[in-house]
């Protein structure tokens, strides 16, 4: 028996032998009881962006399947719109460039 399985298996267990059980992410829109998400508010949906302007998994968020397909509705919209970048290059602008302008 390899232990290589034994690695993989979601519940794994600690060293004094009890197992360990991942806790699952609640949904924040969930208990929030968001109705809709809006794609005007860019606060809200930054945060569900990578550092590299991606859209985060439901695995990493902790959505639920129904709010994770609304948010990615809403950051398209907001890309599209200009109110959240594509590409990490419009992430965060230099302040030296500021300066100069």
């Amino acid at each position: 028996m390899s232990t290589r399985g034994a690695q993989q298996d979601p519940r794994r267990r600690r060293r004094d032998g009890r197992r360990f059980y991942a806790r699952r992410r609640v949904c924040a829109f969930c208990v929030e009881k968001v109705r809709a998400i809006n794609y005007k508010d860019v606060g809200r949906i930054r945060r569900y962006l990578s550092d590299r302007a991606k859209m985060e998994p439901r695995r990493k968020t902790g959505a639920c399947a129904k709010h994770q397909r609304a948010l990615a509705l809403a950051i398209k919209r907001a890309r599209h719109l200009a109110l959240l970048p594509y590409t990490p290059d419009h992430m965060r602008v230099p302040v030296s460039t500021m300066q100069q302008a």
